[in-house]
């Protein structure tokens, strides 16, 4: 089973490369993030006609997820329990749905914008709450510690000094603080694994901002990852960042992070 995970920057812009790129590579589930669109501007036609099952969550021209599956597509959840601090849920930032028995989590992690921003406080909440869940799900009692969850996504951390170019442009600056990076090692105390850092080099980015050629200077960083419970981390057998999807015409300025499953 191989599961993607893809910030697209806009689906509607980008449907032609995601559906190429699930033919290339013959991804079985694709979760995207940062569709901007409403659920009923996604060109989900396109993608049912090539087999696959689409769940989406998108209220504006802002943020969106979904999830694109030809292994099945059940038990769609728009939201975790709680609010992620925030009242009301005015952003479509999580979405969950079932597929191939793999319980899958499409996650746009609110970027933070400055750290004296109130959002930057938002983002430390949301990851609070996103980590207490998760923990929930596969604690004996409130959850089964067998159970087979990936949460994938744009988490906007770099938690290694390494995941950034150079780590002396980011001081003062969200992504790379001792808070963001503690929020996001919580998922390992709560018991998941990030499991594309064993089979991907140091140094090799996910994200390179459109301006300042920073692509053609691999001036990126590397802010997608997957956190796996403990089962499905022991099915893991690699993981690739597919740089290629950065170049050509029209690109996202993220590119995919693949995980490859035994069955």
């Amino acid at each position: 089973m191989r599961i993607a995970t893809w910030n697209i920057n806009s689906i509607r812009a980008r449907a032609d490369r995601a559906l190429a790129f699930l033919e290339r590579t013959g991804t079985d589930v694709l979760a995207l993030q940062e569709t901007k669109c409403k659920d009923e501007q996604f060109p989900r036609e396109a993608f049912e006609a090539a087999g696959y099952e689409v769940a989406t969550l998108g209220f504006s021209q802002w943020n969106g997820v979904a999830i694109i599956s030809r292994v099945g597509l059940e038990d769609v959840q728009t939201t975790f329990a709680g609010h992620f601090g925030v009242e009301p849920v005015t952003e479509a930032r999580a979405l969950g749905a079932t597929c191939g028995g793999v319980t899958i989590w499409s996650l746009y992690i609110p970027n933070g914008r400055e750290i004296d921003d109130p959002h930057y406080a938002y983002k430390l909440e949301w990851l609070k709450h996103l980590r207490a869940q998760a923990e929930s799900w596969i604690t004996p009692g409130t959850g089964d510690p067998d159970a087979q969850i990936a949460l994938v996504g744009d988490w906007n951390i770099a938690p290694l000094d390494e995941d950034v170019w150079d780590i002396e442009a980011f001081a003062g600056r969200t992504h790379v603080t001792p808070a963001e990076r503690e929020a996001f090692a919580a998922f390992a105390d709560a018991g998941y694994t990030e499991v594309s850092r064993e089979h991907i080099p140091d140094r090799t980015f996910t994200y390179w901002d459109y301006q300042q050629l920073r692509f053609p200077r691999n001036e990126g960083m590397r802010i997608d990852f997957t956190y796996a419970s403990p089962a499905l981390a022991a099915r893991v057998t690699g993981a690739t960042i597919e740089r290629n999807e950065r170049k050509g015409k029209a690109p996202s300025d993220h590119v995919p992070v693949v995980l490859d499953l035994a069955d």
